[in-house]
Parts: structure tokens; sequence; C-alpha cells
């Protein structure tokens, strides 16, 4: 069984369980996906390729692209990404969908967070700023950042402003609470990264690297 696919976010919403307990999840258009290429290298697990497909065309497909999907006779694909896999996995051309996933399930959800720009340290780092009281002079400003004592430099790490988010992060530890077959979406109780409409890439938590 291949460890892990690729989904696009749809939102969040709550699901309610039997005794009354509201549960905040996250809805993942989980699949389907195309297995392009397989992969065995020596000393690692095998790997497969897979391609998430969407409703739309794809266009603008160079010719290396070309022969790269139609070497597995399928369709071309916008999103491809690598997962470890059993020995007994699928073949190329064959479908993965949600299906390999179950209720209560624990994954790990990896996806890119939101964007937010050139951000201060307030923002950025959690800072507490100084006075907000008139003339201060010192409201959310970053105040002294090195000495001219030893080291007489800022040290590496020091969290100044800078670019905020926009980086890959992986949320592990998330329960599956439903799974659709139907329709393809998975939901996992809390939140993942980035904003409706990225694309996520869901692992099995089960599976240990080898």
């Amino acid at each position: 069984m291949i460890q892990g696919i690729i989904g696009k976010k749809i939102g969040m919403t709550q699901v309610f369980t039997d005794d009354g307990h509201v549960i905040p999840v996250t809805m993942i258009q989980a699949g389907p996906c195309l297995v392009i290429q397989k992969k065995s290298l020596a000393g690692q697990a095998p790997r497969a390729q897979l391609g998430f497909v969407e409703p739309r065309q794809v266009k603008h497909v160079n010719k290396p692209q070309k022969g790269h999907f139609a070497k597995a006779n399928v369709p071309p694909t916008r999103r491809l990404r690598e997962f470890a896999m059993d020995d007994a996995g699928p073949n190329v051309g064959d479908t993965v969908s949600v299906g390999i996933f179950s209720e209560s399930e624990i994954v790990n959800v990896c996806g890119t967070t939101k964007g937010k720009g050139f951000q201060g340290v307030v923002k950025r780092h959690g800072f507490h700023g100084g006075r907000g009281s008139h003339g201060s002079m010192f409201h959310r400003a970053l105040g002294s950042a090195g000495s001219n004592t030893y080291p007489g430099e800022v040290i590496k790490g020091k969290g100044m402003p800078g670019r905020m988010g926009g980086r890959q992060r992986t949320i592990k530890g998330l329960e599956v609470v439903k799974v659709d077959k139907e329709r393809n979406v998975l939901m996992v109780r809390g939140a993942v990264p980035g904003c409706n409409g990225n694309y996520l890439y869901v692992l099995k938590n089960s599976w240990k690297r080898r």
C-alpha cells in the first residue's frame, strides 16, 4: 500500500458526535491520484510518483513532460509528488483514492503556510514592544539588536523583521474523523497549513521510514 496522497484544502467546518460534542475539522480533497512512475533504489523503500487529477485540463505541457506521461499512458497532471510504498504497492497507471485511509487513523499533513509579506517583530515573533502611552517613541519597534562589547555584533538567529509565512510546514498527529469515498473527501481534526485551494500532502503516521 502507498503511504500518502496528494490533496487540496477545501476549507474548515465542524462535525457533531453522537453525544453532542463539536469537532472542528478540515476538509481535504484527497485524490484521486494516478501512479505515474515507480522507483526502487538499493537500501531504500520503493517509491511511487503520484499525479493529482483535477477537473480542469492541464495545458502548456512541454515535450519532456509529455513523454513522461505518455510512458505511463496517463493524462498530464499539474501536481506530482513521490510517496513511499510497500513492496505490494500499486502499479503504474492505477488510481489511488482516499480509500487508503480509515477513520480514527493518525496522519501528518504537509502544506505551505499563508504568506504574510514583510512583517515586524510584534507580528512575526510575538515581541511585546514598548509602552503604548503617548510620547514613548517605542511602540512596536525592535529595540536594541546588538551590543557594543563582546561579541560586538548581532547574534545569528536574532528575531528581526522580515518575510513571514510562505514556508512548508507539517502538522503531525491529526486524527481522521471521516472518510467520504464517493467524493474523495478526507476530514481531519484541527487545522492544516495554507489557505483554501492550497495543495497538501497527506502522509500515514503509522509508516516508519526504513
